[in-house]
């Protein structure tokens, strides 16, 4: 297995990318601790891990208060006595405004959960991750970063703020051993989407079939990766084995849906 012995944190756990992240990586081998605002989700979530025979330690957690980020790692290596990767999956959906729209408050509200609860909760890991010798601290983050779209100003500038978090980290931690990199998705199929092209369809007089047809056609593969796929670039990226030389990397996971 890839992972086999190795501690990760996930933080955004629910039933989607981050319950996908913690099978994934909990397959190849590694003991997880999970983070996130709703004890219910985690307590499903890390069901599935055990039944998987790995180890799982659930500490409810909003990253956007610092001394919660800190007491969440204290608590994995107080029951792991280690940590090797963290994998940073929290986000909020912001509001569909335009920039002018949008007060300075909502700004600052969404800028702390997809931005800065990434910042406060890397910190708090970084000297861990320090003392593993070799370690991994993946974001998962957008194609929102790449793609300028009306109405996406908050997400957006987030997820570029993210990007740029994540670069600079590679540069400064590379020579503890550190290995950081990003994960963009594109459309990701699961339940967010499905809702959202059911509205589609019903706004344009389609069926749901013709939205999801003309969506994944913008594809080469004709195809929108679902979270479980996703999950596996994730793995890649964790393994010292399969990604020892790859740091400052921002990984597309998206059937081609654009390329850099």
């Amino acid at each position: 297995m890839l992972l086999e012995g190795k501690i990760a944190i996930v933080s955004g756990i629910g039933p989607g990318m981050g319950r996908d992240i913690s099978l994934a990586l909990a397959t190849e081998g590694a003991d997880l601790v999970l983070a996130a605002r709703t004890k219910e989700r985690l307590d499903e979530v890390a069901e599935e891990v055990r039944a998987l025979d790995r180890r799982v330690l659930c500490v409810p957690t909003d990253i956007t208060d610092d001394a919660q980020c800190t007491a969440l790692v204290e608590a994995a290596v107080a029951e792991y006595g280690r940590l090797d990767t963290l994998v940073n999956n929290a986000f909020a959906q912001p509001p569909f405004e335009t920039v002018e729209a949008t007060s300075m408050e909502t700004f600052r509200d969404y800028f702390d959960v997809n931005f800065f609860g990434h910042v406060a909760l890397t910190k708090a890991a970084i000297p861990y991750l320090k003392e593993a010798g070799t370690a991994s601290i993946v974001f998962i983050n957008s194609m929102s970063a790449w793609r300028m779209r009306p109405f996406f100003g908050i997400y957006t500038s987030a997820k570029l703020a993210l990007h740029g978090l994540a670069k600079i980290l590679a540069v400064e931690l590379g020579e503890h051993g550190i290995r950081v990199n990003s994960v963009h998705p594109g459309y990701i199929w699961g339940e967010s989407v499905k809702w959202f092209f059911e509205n589609q369809a019903e706004e344009r007089g389609l069926s749901f079939d013709e939205v999801y047809e003309e969506t994944a056609s913008q594809t080469p593969l004709h195809h929108l990766p679902g979270s479980d796929e996703i999950a596996q670039s994730v793995v890649f990226l964790a393994s010292d084995k399969m990604s020892s030389s790859i740091t400052g990397v921002s990984i597309d996971v998206n059937a081609g849906q654009y390329m850099r």
